[in-house]
């Protein structure tokens, strides 16, 4: 478990810590959401799924993620109102985020933060968070993604019938923006723009003859 040096209160579950019987006392109280997630990431994420319309697992991420130790997990409890006070929630986590994994660091791509909403109703919420801070995570070279049981209104790549992104709890994920990430962005002039400031002169094949 990670705990902030300055702010305690919301600790980070690493993978090892669900080896163990129980989880640290810190987060007793939501082991079963937490330990509910972890076994999504392993069982669904990890995995193949005939409805992807590609091979391999639903996330290629994730596995290597969980093997180094760096797919990260947190709680919040509570409704929060609107996406203002939800996006002031992810603030301390997005600046965690840039402390524990400097992308100068060879397995940064792999770092995750995910943010477990557990007791929130509204999961458009979540939806809505994600638009309203897109474009202000890829200006810092992040990308936010939105999970929840609704699930988001997003098919997939190569499936647009499939619904990717749900998920179990509600949830937003951290991580850094990696140069296959361009087909997540193409609907935002804006985010394109931060994409190709950062990956411009090294597009993907598939992406740059599209």
């Amino acid at each position: 478990m990670l705990i902030h040096p300055t702010r305690p209160v919301y600790p980070l579950i690493e993978p090892s810590d669900f080896a163990a019987a129980r989880l640290p006392d810190a987060v007793a109280e939501h082991e079963d959401s937490l330990r509910r997630i972890h076994g999504w990431a392993r069982e669904y994420l990890c995995r193949p799924n005939p409805r992807l319309g590609r091979r391999g697992d639903v996330c290629p991420f994730t596995g290597t993620s969980l093997r180094k130790g760096l797919f990260l997990v947190s709680v919040h409890t509570g409704q929060p109102a609107d996406p203002a006070e939800l996006s002031g929630l992810l603030l301390h986590y997005r600046d965690w985020f840039t402390e524990l994994s400097p992308r100068t660091e060879p397995d940064a791509q792999f770092t995750t933060i995910l943010v477990l909403f557990p007791n929130l109703t509204d999961v458009t919420l979540i939806d809505r968070t994600q638009g309203a801070l897109k474009r202000e995570y890829t200006e810092s070279g992040l990308m936010i993604g939105e999970f929840h049981p609704g699930p988001p209104d997003k098919g997939g790549l190569w499936n647009p019938d499939f619904r990717p992104l749900r998920a179990p709890l509600p949830l937003l994920a951290i991580r850094h923006m990696v140069p296959t990430d361009l087909p997540f962005l193409r609907d935002d002039e804006a985010t394109v723009a931060a994409y190709l400031r950062r990956f411009g002169d090294r597009l993907p094949r598939t992406s740059a003859a599209r």
